[in-house]
């Protein structure tokens, strides 16, 4: 069945691939340099994803990130459905900084911090 966690999720370092049937976590998601392929169910986080140095290539089914959306370092290619970030969006050393410039990001996701490519 889907579910979902109210608090926070620290997954840092553990050898998790998928997020299995998790729909939404209210605080905030951390799997920094965890092996994690795909976010499968998930649709929102309230606080912030931290995905730094992970071989995730595409966001999805998630929607909205209430705060920072941490991709640093990762094979993203794809934002998904993603249509909103309340904080920042970091997308250094990533596909996506290559292909696009600020402007056509921010057309894709309202982005309401910085945005760092």
């Amino acid at each position: 069945p889907l579910y979902s966690i109210d608090g926070d999720l620290d997954l840092r370092g553990r050898p998790i691939k998928s997020l299995g049937n998790l729909i939404s976590v209210g605080g905030n998601l951390d799997l920094n340099g965890t092996p994690i392929e795909s976010l499968e169910n998930l649709t929102s986080v309230g606080g912030g994803i931290y995905l730094m140095k992970t071989p995730i290539k595409s966001l999805g089914n998630l929607t909205s990130v209430g705060g920072t959306l941490d991709l640093e370092g990762t094979s993203i290619e794809s934002l998904g459905n993603l249509t909103s970030v309340g904080g920042i969006l970091n997308l250094i050393e990533t596909p996506l900084s290559k292909m696009y410039d600020s402007d056509e990001i921010r057309k894709m996701v309202k982005v309401g911090g910085d945005l760092y490519l």
